[in-house]
């Protein structure tokens, strides 16, 4: 890593106050490890009853950890001592499906009608399959988790519809079904693969050339493994052309108080969000 490069922040709390003071811009990958992260969707109160449902007929994609209340900033579910609008990364600013901005704060964009909903992310379920001697290899890499659009239509709803994304992290034959058995334990952090192998089957063409995020080698003796991705609500938003919507930028996510091992039961966020 680069000499140069910030100090990681180790707790959420470290994360959360690294991204308000812009001291920390850089994809979360690996940061706060124990602690699950959430993909971040801000829309205007009359279309979040929409985008809900898109979530509900969408679960892999779109777990919902978190939906605050119209005007309200803080994802009291999942991290009451947060602030949306300032405690992620950076930020994407869309007007009419397409970004005009990718700022480190949104504060000042912020109104009285946003609701916000915080989804489930892949790296979550990192740290599990780290702990039991699987490699994430970007992480290995110090780079962002590759992420690829798909040809694979979600269930629409309302205005919001179009293709699935997904993440990929390759493995060895033999360590396919560890990481499959691994990951169903999490689903609401998107949980087992979608696809492993044949990415042509999923209409992705070049593993070298990712959507979102960065490139990572693929050994010939191994797989591509493809989760359900966080980000398919961004080519959703694209598709749909709504007038305005904030999300993370990819791989920027946000970095909750709640354990991965709460997650872990498949229950924990199942009611009341």
């Amino acid at each position: 890593m680069n000499s140069d490069a910030p100090t990681r922040p180790g707790t959420p709390e470290d994360v959360r106050g690294a991204c308000r003071l812009g001291t920390w811009t850089d994809h979360t990958a690996g940061l706060a490890p124990g602690f699950a992260q959430a993909n971040l969707v801000i829309l205007p109160a009359d279309q979040a009853a929409d985008f809900r449902e898109f979530c509900e007929r969408n679960p892999k994609p779109c777990p919902l950890l978190d939906v605050t209340a119209p005007g309200d900033p803080v994802p009291s579910r999942i991290a009451p001592s947060a602030d949306i609008r300032s405690d992620l990364p950076r930020f994407r600013v869309w007007e009419h499906g397409k970004v005009i901005d990718e700022p480190t704060d949104v504060t000042g964009l912020w109104r009285e009608d946003l609701v916000g909903f915080l989804i489930g992310c892949s790296f979550t379920f990192e740290a599990a399959l780290l702990n039991e001697g699987l490699e994430v290899r970007h992480q290995a890499c110090e780079t962002n988790v590759p992420m690829y659009r798909t040809s694979v239509e979600c269930d629409p709803a309302g205005v919001f519809r179009g293709n699935l994304v997904v993440s990929m992290r390759p493995y060895g034959p033999a360590d396919v079904v560890r990481a499959v058995e691994i990951t169903s334990r999490f689903p609401e952090v998107h949980g087992s693969p979608v696809h492993v192998g044949l990415p042509g089957l999923l209409g992705i063409e070049d593993l070298d050339r990712p959507d979102y995020g960065d490139a990572v080698p693929v050994d010939k003796n191994e797989l591509p493994v493809f989760w359900a991705c966080g980000v398919t609500p961004q080519a959703v938003l694209e598709e749909a052309a709504v007038p305005f919507a904030i999300t993370h930028a990819p791989g920027c996510m946000f970095v909750s108080d709640v354990r991965d091992e709460d997650l872990g039961s498949g229950g924990f966020f199942s009611s009341d969000v």
